[in-house]
């Protein structure tokens, strides 16, 4: 266990802060393109955050991928969720088979869809998903640790290797995604540890509980809180009580983003959790971490403030797989036409704008 924990201590001091003269490099073009100053907001910062990321205003966002991390949780026993857990393998299957909403999405796209069993339960190897198994599904939350430390240490590493994967394979882009029954009410717990909030505000109906079903999930997760007493200044801690194999794996993803300088897309609640439990466990992590939306669940406008990152996109999604991620990507891909092909001030015979003050 030890040796895994300093690998990871490791490579988290091998990631840097962002390079802000790639950043400004990427601002001075933008301010070159012949249309008003910052007049594509957040898609204008995305693409400069991206100069910061990989040290350099020469941005490309071919070849892509969406990883899809999927995961059982045991705290299903409880009965917080509408399906039961063998929906996870389900449609992690139909995932390989190119079936779901995210591929469907994803073709039009152009990105690429990497399922991963980081520990479906009783899932056989099966051509087109990756094994990256780091147990057969999680204990009950509920009940005592979902993991233990070491299996988080470990579901973090298998994060980062893929992106390494990735990254060697020449992916410039990568969005978060994940399936797993049950893991709302592991994420809700986490981010209601990490932020300090009351289980309540944190949580919502996931995939369609009723309201009845809604109390008793923030019963379970305070429940899951109380016997667990997982340390909200220690990241793993609270992983491997009352987090899943899928949310340290993406923790693992935005830290790979960060050490191979590759960025990734967060999703909604779920990989923005991951996220924040990434800069939690070093803070120049965020330096990977680009927003798509603003999911729908309670805490997912919260999270992303205390990512401070602001969604591309606003339209009340919730389905997950990294849906929300994939659809981001043709706004990136847009800003970068802009970016790129523009024509300048000097081009068209106009003089540049130039910032006003108050």
């Amino acid at each position: 266990m030890q040796y895994h924990e300093n690998e990871l201590q490791r490579l988290l001091q091998t990631i840097t802060p962002p390079d802000e003269k790639a950043r400004e490099l990427a601002h001075k073009k933008w301010n070159d393109c012949a249309k008003p100053l910052g007049s594509l907001g957040l898609l204008e910062t995305a693409l400069e955050g991206i100069a910061a990321l990989t040290h350099s205003e020469t941005i490309s966002l071919f070849p892509r991928a969406v990883l899809v991390l999927c995961a059982d949780n045991g705290v299903v026993a409880q009965g917080v969720t509408q399906t039961q857990s063998d929906i996870t393998a389900l449609v992690t299957n139909n995932l390989a088979m190119k079936r779901t909403p995210v591929c469907r999405m994803a073709k039009v796209a152009n990105c690429q869809v990497v399922p991963v069993d980081m520990g479906v339960f009783d899932f056989p190897p099966t051509e087109g998903v990756l094994n990256r198994r780091v147990g057969n599904g999680t204990a009950d939350i509920s009940q005592g640790p979902a993991m233990t430390r070491e299996q988080a240490v470990q579901a973090v590493l298998n994060g980062i290797d893929l992106v390494q994967e990735q990254k060697e394979q020449g992916v410039r882009l990568l969005a978060t995604g994940e399936m797993g029954i049950g893991n709302t009410t592991t994420t809700s717990a986490v981010a209601s540890v990490l932020l300090g909030k009351e289980v309540c505000e944190m949580t919502g109906r996931g995939a369609g509980l009723s309201r009845e079903g809604l109390h008793k999930k923030i019963q379970v997760i305070e429940q899951a809180i109380r016997v667990n007493q997982p340390n909200a200044n220690d990241p793993l801690d609270v992983l491997s009580k009352v987090g899943g194999f899928d949310i340290a794996g993406l923790c693992g993803v935005f830290l790979g983003g960060a050490i191979y300088e590759v960025p990734i897309l967060a999703d909604g609640l779920i990989s923005t959790v991951a996220a924040l439990c990434a800069v939690r466990l070093c803070p120049y992590a965020e330096k990977a971490v680009f927003a798509s939306h603003v999911s729908a669940e309670p805490a997912g406008a919260m999270i992303l403030q205390a990512l401070n990152r602001s969604p591309l996109i606003t339209a009340g999604m919730r389905l997950g797989e990294g849906t929300g991620a994939v659809a981001a990507i043709p706004l990136l891909d847009m800003a970068c036409a802009v970016y790129q092909e523009s024509d300048t001030f000097d081009e068209i015979g106009m003089d540049s704008y130039v910032p006003q003050g108050d």
